[in-house]
């Protein structure tokens, strides 16, 4: 795979806008540090602050410890211990010690989700290369829950949910937790040197893009039942679900796109057959996403999900979702070298140092209303470093190998 020639005029290339990119980066990691709480991390208000009665939960915990186990790997002082901190925690409160994976948050209520298990997999690959002393034996864990309890042969897809004692398994399956369940497996076939997982993730993405997203336009199907038939009216009376909205979720096609642009990356950089058409989804994905869902109600900024005639749904505009389109412009500028996406990269810069970033507050706002001003009517408060973080540090590197394996190597664009 020959990459292409840059253009000299792209952001990518300008030191300006790479130190713009550190810079920002540094800014976010001392907010985030507010959201440790004794048994792990958890959501910040929209000042910073841990609200009154603030419960540890899951997915803070994983997030947190991924992104300071970023910044450790890059040398920046003071998240080794935040760091250690969070990996504690997955061995504490969030641990079920009777029956094995990991609680949602500290009142170890609900049961086992893929989701979560594909976040907790991730957090433990980035400690491992961060060579945190507890980060192995969560690690082999982590892979040892989802080989027994989420991995499908048979469906080469990850399974939904079930009861804490691995019980009554949801008659569902998501897009979602398969997505994050690839970008798990990228990091773990770097963590461990078993392309078992590329192959896993290739499965993954060939039924879910492949197989029906390329079948509807490129557009993301979210939603299925147990069987894989698509289910498109769910949750239908609850349309601004935060993890299973109605409709379509631009945000994912654009999570989708850069996942298959690191996928074809790897597979390649592993010596396996990397099909082209994991390059031509992630083309379409991102144009279908930027076309029907950029100022699809005349003001600017990606909404938050469409109906399936492709008309704005839920208007707000989330941090994450633009966080998503930057970082996929970025791979696929680097992948094809197109122009269109170096237009894209720095239209959706524009906007989220326009309306996102909060230079008297901190950190991002995380929604937007329709009139691009703050809202929290789907995710209140500050609580994600994950997406702006990750935003700010894949266009500086190769699509493989995958973030913290490539920080660590100082494999950066070439």
């Amino acid at each position: 795979m020959k990459a292409p020639a840059w253009r000299p005029d792209s952001w990518l290339c300008q030191p300006a806008h790479l130190t713009w990119l550190n810079d920002e980066g540094r800014r976010l990691l001392p907010f985030a540090r507010g959201a440790k709480v004794e048994q792990g991390f958890a959501a910040l208000d929209d000042r910073g602050h841990l609200p009154k009665g603030a419960v540890a939960e899951l997915i803070h915990t994983t997030r947190m410890i991924h992104c300071f186990a970023l910044a450790h790997i890059q040398g920046i002082p003071g998240h080794a211990a935040l760091l250690d901190h969070g990996l504690g925690a997955l061995r504490g409160a969030l641990w079920d010690e009777e029956h094995g994976g990991w609680f949602s948050d500290a009142t170890r209520s609900g049961g086992k989700s893929a989701y979560l298990h594909a976040f907790v997999a991730l957090a433990a690959s980035s400690a491992r290369v961060a060579a945190r002393p507890a980060a192995q034996a969560l690690l082999d864990d982590a892979i040892e829950i989802i080989e027994r309890h989420f991995w499908s042969e048979e469906e080469g897809a990850l399974r939904e949910s079930f009861n804490r004692d691995w019980s009554d398994e949801e008659a569902y399956r998501g897009a979602n937790s398969n997505m994050h369940g690839v970008e798990a497996f990228l990091a773990l076939a770097d963590v461990t040197g078993n392309a078992l997982w590329l192959q896993r993730a290739l499965r993954i993405a060939e039924r879910l893009i492949h197989r029906h997203a390329a079948a509807c336009g490129h557009v993301v199907v979210e939603h299925f039942d147990a069987h894989w038939k698509a289910l498109p009216e769910y949750n239908a009376d609850n349309r601004a679900d935060p993890f299973r909205p109605y409709g379509s979720t631009p945000g994912h096609a654009f999570e989708w796109a850069r996942l298959l642009l690191h996928l074809d990356a790897a597979l390649t950089q592993a010596g396996l057959a990397a099909p082209h058409w994991l390059l031509v989804d992630a083309k379409g994905l991102f144009a279908s996403a930027c076309r029907h869902a950029w100022q699809a109600d005349g003001a600017p900024g990606l909404v938050y999900s469409l109906d399936w005639n492709q008309q704005p749904l839920v208007r707000a505009r989330l941090h994450w979702v633009h966080a998503e389109a930057v970082a996929a412009a970025a791979a696929l500028l680097q992948r094809s070298g197109e122009a269109i996406y170096e237009q894209w990269y720095r239209q959706c810069w524009d906007f989220i140092a326009e309306h996102f970033i909060d230079l008297h507050g901190g950190s991002w706002h995380h929604e937007l209303d329709e009139h691009n001003q703050p809202a929290a009517r789907i995710w209140a408060g500050k609580p994600d470093l994950y997406h702006a973080y990750q935003a700010v540090l894949l266009p500086r590197l190769a699509l493989a190998p995958s973030l913290a394996t490539a920080l660590a190597a100082d494999v950066t664009r070439r």
